[in-house]
Parts: structure tokens; C-alpha cells; sequence
């Protein structure tokens, strides 16, 4: 197995637990955050559409000092408030799977072709866009709303925009990054009240003034690795419905709560039954499937929590997200791009093989865990050492060197290694030298 099939795997293997985790946490935040306004809430699940994506990705890397708070190391040494860990290689043995190769291969494969999948149809759906843009028709807007319209490009600070209609589309929409157009289906327009006219055009203002269709195309690529993952459009939905509700406290400023929300009604029931409104990648009034909940949030009397309150619910949130995103971090697993002892395709006359770390872990049997330097604790110095182990056809360490770590806690790590014995490892049946890496944690409790 290569190593990109390794980082596949870990990736995926994470992303299966962590993205719930996640969502989980996302739930609570946002619920605590509620009273402090929409815009509180859609910052929490844009964070969390971020930590899905990435943080399955940041697994892969070692974390061994975040092991270390979890006590999480193979052996311990307790001595006056000191912690000393051994951990073989990036991960314990806890945190390893173990797999057949070809089974390993083809969940690669398969997980490879389902994002290959869901980045064509992105940029399938990106082409769609450039059509309807072209097969767009330019409308001539009455006096008034030409007024209208005017005045919310000046309100929202909006450059350059346009109007136009579209028989292809059956919701109003927005689109274009430079070249803002605002799409509203051919049959709307001419039969549409100025009120509601103008409470699309107002909710479409803030669209582009916060530059919506932009952030989606964002959300959508970083959104790629995890698409697999049905718990994953939950977040996407929340996003949008938060989104929406952003919007229609923006453009309500310039109508009054009220009636934005009594046109809000109309307009809905002007919506093809049974017709879907949302265009892929365009941004639209009703692309959340919330309208109840958005009524309620326009009508009800706002009571958003300001000043203190705020900054400790806020604070709160942001220290429960942490915790979480180090819990799953440090409970991480990888999957090593290494052979099994019991590969029968590999040589017969190999000098040496690399072992999966956590493998080599439970071949030790005996050996003294290594001691914290007394100097070193009283200088408060921590860290981890990273030593490269050679361990002989006998089972006996060769050789053993420090790779990286503080100097003042090197000595003590190695003088322990030295003398730890393991059982041989056998290569189809015969005894191999073996390399491997062995991790020692140092830490102060605190």
C-alpha cells in the first residue's frame, strides 16, 4: 500500500466518527448561540463545515503531545508529579487498524471514484451556470422599481449588478462573482406586487453584499472530501437555513419585520408546487426549506444578548469547540502504509524491513521504561524524543538514535531503549533486523 492509500484511508477512517463529533458540537454551539442572533449562529456552522473537511486531514499528522493529556502512552513512568510515556511511532496501538491490502486497495479506490464523482458534478453544475448567464434575458424595470433597485445597490454598496429574467429557473436567484446578476423566472416579474418585487430585490442585495455565491463555491470544494458522508448535508442545511435568515434581517431593515414577513408569505405562494427552486451553486430566497422558522425569527420580539453575557457564552462556546477538536485529534487513527509480518510476496532475502510502529509494540518483552532526568524536571523541561530503533534478528536493539526532541531528555530515552528485547520478527517464517521509530513523552503534571 502507497502512501497517498495510507493518507486516503486514515483520512476517511477519521472522517467517519469525527464529522458526527462535530456535528454534535456544531448542534449545541449554535443552540447556545441563538439568542445572540442569526449571524452568531451561521459563524458556527460555517466553522464547523471547515473542521469536517479539515480536521479528518490534521488526523493524519502525529499528535503525540495531545496523547500524552489523554494518557494514552503504551507504558508509563510515575515519579514526583512527572509523566514519561513510550509511544511506537505516530500513534498507539490502540489508535491502529489493521486490514488486509487489498481490502485497503479497494475502499482507496472506491473512496477515490466517489470524490472524483462529486468534483465532477461540481464543476458540471459551474458549467450550467455560464449557460444560464448566456441564455439569460435582459428585463426593463418600471419606474419605480428602477428606483427602487437603485436604492438598494446604494444602501448594500454594490458596484455593479444586474437584472434579468430566465424561463429555466423557477425562484429567484443570484449569481456571478465580478459581474453580480440577479435572476428572476420570466413568468414573475410582470405579474409580481412592488412590494414583493421589492422584497426580492432586497434580500438579493444582501446576498451580494455579503458576497454569498462566492462563499458557496468556497463551502462546495472544501466540501468535496467529506460529501461521502450523509451527516454531512445536515451541516450544508444549516448553513443555508442560517444563511437565509442573515438575509432577511438585512433586507427587513428597509421594509419593516412585518410586512418583509407578510411578503415573504406571498411570495411562497406564488412558488411552482411540487417544483424544485433551488439552482445548484446560485444563491436564492428560498433555498432553505425553513420559511416557518424564518416568519417566527422576523415577527418575534428580539431580545439578542449583548455586552458580557455575550462575550462569556461566546468564550464558552469557543473553549467547548477546542476541547473538542483536541479530543478528536488526539483519538485520532492511521492506517500505516507498511506490510504484515505475514506478507508472503516479500523477499526471503531481505537484510532489513520497516515494521508498523504499533506492531513492534507488542513484540517487546522486557526492558526499564525510561527515567525522567532529575535536572531536566526541575527545569521544567518537557517534550517528546523521536528515536530511530534497530532491532535486531535476535530481538536485541542495535542501534538507536534520537531523530529529534530536547537534548536534556535525550540521554535517559536511549540508556532505556538500549537494553529493551523483543521477540524476533519473522519474515516468512525466517528472523529480520527490523527498523522502527519509538516516541517518549516527557511531561510536568500540571
Amino acid at each position: 500500500m502507497t502512501n497517498l492509500e495510507s493518507w486516503i484511508l486514515s483520512y476517511l477512517l477519521n472522517s467517519l466518527w469525527q464529522i458526527p463529533l462535530l456535528l454534535v458540537a456544531g448542534l449545541a454551539a449554535a443552540r447556545a448561540l441563538r439568542p445572540a442572533g442569526a449571524e452568531a449562529e451561521h459563524r458556527v456552522w460555517v466553522i464547523v463545515l471547515v473542521l469536517q473537511s479539515l480536521l479528518p486531514a490534521l488526523s493524519t499528522l502525529p499528535w503525540q503531545w495531545l496523547r500524552a493529556l489523554f494518557a494514552w502512552g503504551n507504558y508509563a513512568h510515575r515519579a514526583g508529579g512527572a509523566h514519561v510515556s513510550v509511544v511506537m511511532g505516530p500513534g498507539t496501538a490502540a489508535g491502529a487498524v489493521h486490514l488486509r491490502g487489498g481490502l485497503l486497495t479497494a475502499v482507496a479506490i472506491v473512496y477515490g471514484s466517489a470524490i472524483a464523482y462529486f468534483a465532477a458534478r461540481f464543476f458540471w453544475r459551474w458549467m450550467k451556470l455560464s449557460v444560464l448567464r448566456r441564455d439569460a434575458a435582459a428585463v426593463v424595470l418600471s419606474s419605480e422599481t428602477a428606483i427602487d433597485w437603485a436604492r438598494c445597490l446604494r444602501l448594500f454598496e454594490i458596484d455593479k449588478a444586474q437584472v434579468a429574467t430566465s424561463s429555466r429557473i423557477f425562484g429567484p436567484v443570484t449569481l456571478g462573482v465580478f459581474r453580480k446578476l440577479v435572476l428572476l423566472p420570466a413568468s414573475m416579474i410582470a405579474h409580481l406586487p412592488e412590494a414583493d418585487l421589492h422584497t426580492v430585490i432586497s434580500h438579493e442585495c444582501a446576498h451580494m453584499h455579503r458576497n454569498d455565491f462566492l462563499k458557496n463555491l468556497i463551502y462546495e470544494l472544501l466540501s468535496l472530501p467529506a460529501s461521502y458522508h450523509p451527516l454531512f448535508r445536515l451541516t450544508r442545511e444549516r448553513i443555508m437555513e442560517s444563511r437565509e435568515m442573515v438575509c432577511d434581517q438585512m433586507a427587513a431593515e428597509f421594509g419593516g419585520r412585518n410586512e418583509y414577513a407578510r411578503s415573504l408569505l406571498r411570495l411562497a405562494s406564488l412558488l411552482v408546487k411540487g417544483m424544485s427552486i433551488r439552482t445548484p451553486h446560485a444563491i436564492g430566497i428560498f433555498d432553505a426549506n425553513v420559511l416557518e422558522r424564518r416568519l417566527m425569527k422576523l415577527t418575534e420580539k428580539r431580545s439578542e444578548i449583548r455586552g458580557v453575557r455575550r462575550v462569556i457564552i461566546v468564550a464558552a462556546c469557543a473553549a467547548f469547540g477546542v476541547a473538542t477538536c483536541g479530543s478528536a485529534l488526539a483519538l485520532s487513527m492511521r492506517v500505516d502504509a507498511t506490510k504484515a509480518a505475514n506478507d508472503n510476496t516479500a523477499p526471503k532475502n531481505v537484510r532489513s524491513i520497516a515494521v508498523a510502529p504499533e506492531i513492534m509494540a507488542g513484540q517487546r518483552l522486557s526492558g526499564p521504561n525510561p527515567k525522567y532526568p532529575v535536572e531536566a524536571k526541575k527545569a521544567k523541561i518537557q517534550g517528546t524524543v523521536v528515536l530511530n530503533a534497530v532491532i535486531g534478528k535476535d530481538g536485541a536493539v542495535k542501534e538507536v538514535t534520537a531523530a529529534s526532541g530536547p537534548k536534556e531528555l535525550r540521554a535517559s530515552s536511549i540508556e532505556a531503549v538500549r537494553q529493551w528485547i523483543y521477540k524476533p520478527y519473522l519474515l516468512n517464517g525466517d528472523p529480520v533486523e527490523v527498523d522502527t521509530t519509538i516516541n517518549v513523552i516527557y511531561s510536568l503534571a500540571k
